[in-house]
């Protein structure tokens, strides 16, 4: 039987490392606060920022809520988020995506400074992430993942490392990370041919290919780590369930994390830290 990998555990670590660097920026009379842009009311929304108001209560980290209309227009739009660019009491900007049609996701990705863009979504912060640099901040989930890895103490070093998805929001940065850690990475996606033979040679697996369930016993074997990225809702089942089928999975390989209670719950608390070290590093510039 697999080792179930549980966020909770990694939440409470980076909580406690958190906690104490909040508490040393407040003795400089720094409290690190995360702006939180909504436009409209969609639930998953409103959910997410829900949680991640909890989390940043729990760790001393203030937050900025600012609700916009479902019908803003760009120009307006634009000016509210150069206005968070410019307050120096923002540390971080969270922006829910996706927007309404109407308006342009691009325009507003390329207005955040990156030294704000805690969730990893502008051109700097993804050439950082390249790069190995300090500019922006690595997308929260692909973060999460290596989270996760180091605290469980999963030596990425010489092993062979396959990941199944090629998004900007967890394939690619990730792979990359994976690769900082002299893991010898392989991305698997869609046009991948006879993807089962490729990942049964993996020793770890991050698998955030989107597709609920998509990952059964031909893709695994014995001895693995296996990374679960995926939440995605099994109307069948009425449930939460990952792109890797645990009831397969769990019998076969060595290390498992679960859906819910994995990757998801480590997220929230990534954003969270960044919003802390953002807070630390513009504080020194100063």
């Amino acid at each position: 039987m697999a080792q179930i990998l549980k966020g909770a555990e990694v939440v409470a670590a980076l909580g406690e490392k958190m906690m104490a660097e909040v508490a040393r920026l407040e003795n400089t009379g720094v409290i690190p606060q995360l702006a939180i842009v909504r436009v409209g009311e969609r639930a998953d929304d409103i959910s997410y920022e829900k949680g991640a108001m909890k989390r940043c209560e729990t760790v001393g980290v203030a937050v900025k809520n600012v609700i916009l209309p479902l019908d803003i227009d760009q120009a307006r739009l634009m000016n509210e988020l150069e206005a968070l660019n410019q307050d120096a009491s923002v540390h971080g900007i969270l922006v829910f995506r996706p927007l309404p049609k109407h308006l342009d996701g691009e325009a507003v990705r390329r207005m955040l400074v990156p030294e704000k863009d805690i969730d990893g979504i502008t051109d700097g912060s993804l050439a950082g992430v390249f790069t190995g640099s300090n500019e922006g901040f690595a997308p929260c989930t692909a973060q999460a993942v290596v989270e996760m890895l180091d605290y469980f103490k999963i030596d990425c070093k010489g092993k062979r490392t396959v990941v199944i998805g090629r998004s900007l929001v967890v394939g690619k940065p990730v792979a990359i990370m994976l690769m900082a850690r002299h893991a010898t990475v392989t991305v698997c996606h869609t046009r991948t041919v006879d993807m089962p033979e490729v990942t049964r040679q993996a020793e770890i697996l991050v698998v955030c290919a989107g597709v609920s369930e998509s990952i059964g016993h031909a893709y695994l074997a014995p001895g693995q780590t296996v990374i679960d990225v995926g939440i995605n809702w099994n109307d069948e089942k009425g449930k939460l369930c990952g792109d890797v089928k645990f009831d397969e999975a769990e019998p076969i390989v060595s290390a498992l994390t679960p859906v819910p209670g994995g990757i998801g719950t480590v997220t929230t608390s990534v954003l969270v830290s960044h919003v802390v070290e953002a807070a630390k590093r513009q504080t020194a510039s100063l």
